[in-house]
């Protein structure tokens, strides 16, 4: 066969995978902005959505302060970014409102979920100078939780159980301290965020580049007490939805900084869980990679939803190979998530998207539900594929 007519083939495949992806992100955004109306009506004015029960048929809710509260407007922004729908808007405005105030808020590490998913995309839509105001205020909340001693932001306050904790989800708020720096406000937070990022490289990851998911600092020495999961199946194990944290938040450092051992470090993630013996063929990932009952353990949407974004992004900065693995990789999870095996119907599941997320199987807590953060990852990846492969 000519050259000619393979790059024909080339071309023709390349067009008709394009065709397909913008048919499916348009009949996504289509329908979130219709579910997502249901889901307004589902929860009082004063609350946050969290998940739906299905044993009770409604939608359970938080407060502000809960590390959620910020994925809802962020989604509701998400859906107004594509589809310029005003009533999606006006709900989005006016949850912002009742988060406002959580600027202050210092309780744990989870400002960056809170504040920047949720007032970071209003003010990249809408440029209001109260919107940065706000996130200004809430980087220098978060960065009283620097901890000198550990060279890390503590994520969970001391307990009976720990002494200092810090998570690999932590690496996901490290996007609102950096930016804030980058955007005229103090260069200590950028500093504290690579501090951290450098400290995690160090402390939570094995040497296949999976993550522990809790690391226990002894607070006065800085020493690694232990090494131990809350959420995952085991102290060993490669807790998914942690994995995930880790990719996505290595590929966002190296946005910031353009330091290439965090584009090693995200590459090697990466690889890690796409070569994964445990990932289904649909590449959603089990809630544990090393969860037992396979293959009848549960998926977990939510992961799957944050690993198809980072893909995304981090095929901006790899090479044309990698970059392939990382597109296709990412399609095939967002074509799963968008089937009728994860996608709700409308009017169904609350008012959520995405079904089948797991919070904490070990805690008994939301498992195999819709959770507001794989709504908010699944839209983010299709805006991404939108700006970025079409």
């Amino acid at each position: 066969m000519s050259n000619t007519i393979l790059a024909q083939d080339k071309s023709n495949k390349n067009t008709s995978t394009k065709n397909k992806m913008t048919q499916l992100i348009n009949e996504q955004f289509s329908f979130a902005a219709q579910q997502y109306k249901v889901l307004s009506k589902n929860v009082a004015g004063d609350v946050m959505p969290k998940t739906f029960n299905t044993k009770t048929n409604k939608v359970e809710t938080s407060d502000t302060k809960w590390w959620c509260s910020g994925f809802y407007p962020g989604t509701l922004l998400y859906i107004y970014e594509y589809t310029k729908d005003s009533e999606i808007r006006a709900e989005a405005g006016k949850r912002l409102a009742i988060l406002e105030k959580e600027k202050h808020y210092t309780g744990n590490h989870d400002l960056g979920f809170m504040m920047y998913c949720s007032f970071g995309n209003a003010y990249r839509l809408f440029g209001r100078p109260e919107d940065k105001a706000t996130i200004d205020t809430s980087a220098a909340s978060l960065a009283t939780r620097y901890r000198p001693s550990i060279k890390a932001i503590q994520s969970w306050n001391s307990s009976k159980i720990y002494n200092c904790p810090v998570i690999i989800d932590n690496m996901m708020n490290l996007e609102l301290l950096s930016w804030v720096t980058d955007n005229g406000g103090d260069a200590k937070y950028k500093e504290i965020a690579i501090t951290h990022a450098n400290t995690t490289i160090k402390n939570h990851f094995r040497p296949d580049f999976s993550s522990y998911h809790v690391i226990d600092y002894d607070l006065n020495t800085g020493k690694v007490l232990k090494k131990i999961t809350a959420q995952g199946a085991a102290d060993s194990s490669a807790w998914s939805r942690g994995q995930s944290w880790a990719l996505y938040g290595y590929t966002m450092m190296y946005r910031f900084t353009k330091d290439k051992k965090y584009l090693d470090q995200a590459k090697n993630i990466a690889k890690f869980i796409l070569n994964h013996p445990n990932l289904p063929e649909d590449k959603i990932p089990y809630w544990d990679f090393n969860a037992p009952n396979m293959p009848n353990a549960l998926r977990d949407a939510s992961a799957g939803a944050v690993v198809a974004s980072a893909l995304l992004e981090l095929g901006q900065y790899a090479n044309k190979k990698e970059k392939k693995l990382y597109l296709t990789s990412a399609e095939k999870m967002i074509q799963s998530l968008a089937s009728d095996k994860y996608r709700a119907k409308l009017g169904e599941n609350g008012g959520f998207l995405l079904m089948h997320s797991v919070g904490s199987i070990p805690h008994k807590s939301e498992i195999d539900v819709p959770l507001t953060y794989a709504d908010y990852y699944f839209l983010e990846a299709l805006l991404r594929y939108k700006k970025w492969y079409l």
